[in-house]
């Protein structure tokens, strides 16, 4: 029996304990000395070996973590037609029989948890406590879910007058296709294709192509959970072709992304356009990034503001949608923050991630690297700190020393682009009104946050600021399932928020009944 009431987010390792560290080192060095994973498509419940994409540790390209099959657009209809067809059976489930297997794939990964979060800090160039973060997060979205699942099952609440039955039901949609970031390999996937599962859909997972392997152990646990073979397909492959394919598909009726906002939009045009023979409208649940601000009062604790906001911007070297990216600082402490921040900064260690001292690991690929060292190259501020290759390892990696950089005018990329990347501006402000309205210039509307001490300074912040999740004296990331529901407004998303009690919905169609209880007369059922 699954009690909705009884969640709680997974506990993270407590790296102070030798016998915690001693375990997970050994699972970095076993992964570190694996040969290449071999990683199938699964198309209406066969692996599939088609293609080759391959995946590189970003902290040591040359070695490959991963060979996966590569689908191409051609293998959509073929992906979406057996969708369709495993998608009858699996909606007629009830509400709790499907949580159970995400409560099976739950218990799945948290009894291989140092397995999954080793092959995030190859794959994926993730510190030890962000993998393990990611797959407590997989575990959470996965409990959560299937708890919200029984609720859902119960219907929602309606009116009967007497000699009337009315009831409110939630049905699956259809064929769903998640697109998943890398980022949070295993967690932003898990969430997008449980929810989607537990609502009644059948899931195409197109996972990110830097990615694939850590994408897979998400298939694993779930077939291994009693998943019945076709309800998921699995397509590694170029976003551009499968994924647009799918996206494209008349067939398909849910899409659930998380990636850049251009892509995001591309999705959101592509799904409002009606295919000969759709007779549906598309929905999207899009998260699509953020520009996101902390903004530091005169009367912060320094103490508190000047790590949190190191942890927001530089953590997994910036590599979040929700990390830190400009900071407002009160004119009269802004020369004591910005040395402090300065002096702090340096103490983070940039490195291979299978060291447990690194702070600050690779960037995902080649093209982050250029995009990064290029933004502080060519920057019209000051660079306070960073932008020197004298803070990075000398091996074969993607790897950016965290950047601070003030005097920038407005129109700076650095200030207005999601980087994404350990590249912080930071601004002198002369008042509260100024930071907030410097923190609002900005399409997205994802994360902010703010240190002060004045309840009445940080309940204007709170009502004022634009941004989905408003975080106060507390680092801007690390968002729990169930606790922080996560999502943005503006063009950081189209909603509803993850990990929250609205979620399953948008994977949902809501039916009404209405049943006449008056009979007139009795007409006894028929017997076959």
């Amino acid at each position: 029996m699954i009690d909705p009431g009884s969640y709680q987010p997974e506990p993270l390792r407590r790296w102070h304990i030798p016998e915690v560290v001693d375990k997970f080192r050994r699972a970095v060095l076993a992964q570190q000395t694996a040969a290449a994973m071999d990683i199938p498509a699964i198309i209406g419940g066969h692996e599939i070996s088609i293609g080759e994409l391959a995946s590189v540790d970003p902290g040591d390209y040359e070695r490959v973590v991963a060979k996966a099959s590569s689908v191409n657009s051609e293998a959509a209809d073929e992906v979406v037609a057996g969708l369709a067809d495993a998608q009858r059976s699996w909606s007629d489930r009830s509400h709790t029989d499907r949580a159970e297997v995400l409560m099976g794939a739950a218990s799945w990964m948290r009894e291989r948890r140092d397995e999954l979060a080793a092959l995030e800090v190859f794959e994926a160039g993730k510190p030890w406590d962000e993998a393990d973060a990611d797959v407590c997060e997989a575990i959470d979205f996965c409990e959560y879910y299937a708890r919200q699942a029984v609720v859902l099952g119960r219907g929602g609440v309606v009116q009967s007058p007497p000699g009337e039955d009315n009831r409110l039901m939630y049905v699956g949609r259809g064929v769903a296709v998640v697109i998943g970031p890398w980022n949070f390999p295993l967690a932003i996937p898990t969430g997008m294709t449980a929810a989607a599962l537990v609502a009644g859909n059948a899931v195409a997972l197109k996972p990110a192509e830097q990615t694939p392997a850590i994408a897979y152990q998400l298939v694993r646990a779930l077939r291994e959970s009693g998943l019945p073979e076709g309800v998921l397909a699995f397509v590694p492959g170029p976003g551009e072709e499968i994924g647009a394919a799918l996206v494209a598909h008349s067939g398909v009726q849910t899409i659930a992304f998380t990636g850049s906002k251009d892509v995001g939009l591309a999705i959101i045009e592509q799904a409002g356009r009606t295919q000969p023979g759709q007779r549906f409208v598309k929905r999207v649940v899009a998260e699509m990034g953020g520009k996101n601000a902390m903004i530091i009062d005169s009367d912060a604790d320094l103490d508190q503001a000047v790590p949190a906001v190191a942890q927001s911007a530089f953590g997994f070297a910036g590599q979040k949608c929700s990390a830190a990216s400009r900071v407002f600082v009160m004119q009269p402490i802004y020369d004591e923050f910005i040395d402090r921040l300065i002096a702090h900064s340096a103490t983070l260690e940039v490195g291979h991630p299978s060291e447990p001292s690194v702070v600050v690991g690779p960037v995902i690929d080649a093209d982050a690297h250029a995009r990064l060292t290029g933004a502080v190259a060519r920057t019209t501020g000051t660079v306070r700190f960073g932008g020197s290759t004298s803070h990075i390892p000398e091996r074969a990696g993607w790897f950016v020393a965290p950047a601070i950089v003030d005097g920038l005018p407005p129109t700076d990329r650095i200030m207005t682009d999601e980087l994404f990347g350990p590249v912080l501006a930071v601004a002198s402000v002369a008042d509260i009104d100024s930071a907030i309205r410097r923190a609002n210039q900005t399409d997205y509307a994802l994360t902010a946050g703010i240190y002060s001490r004045s309840p009445a300074t940080v309940e204007r912040a709170v009502l004022q600021l634009h941004a989905g999740n408003v975080y106060v004296n507390r680092t801007i990331t690390g968002s729990i399932v169930g606790r922080q529901p996560f999502g943005g407004h503006g063009l950081s998303g189209s909603g509803p928020k993850a990990g929250g009690p609205d979620y399953l919905k948008a994977f949902s169609d809501a039916k009404a009944v209405s049943e006449n209880t008056i009979r007139q007369g009795f007409a006894p059922d028929y017997l076959s």
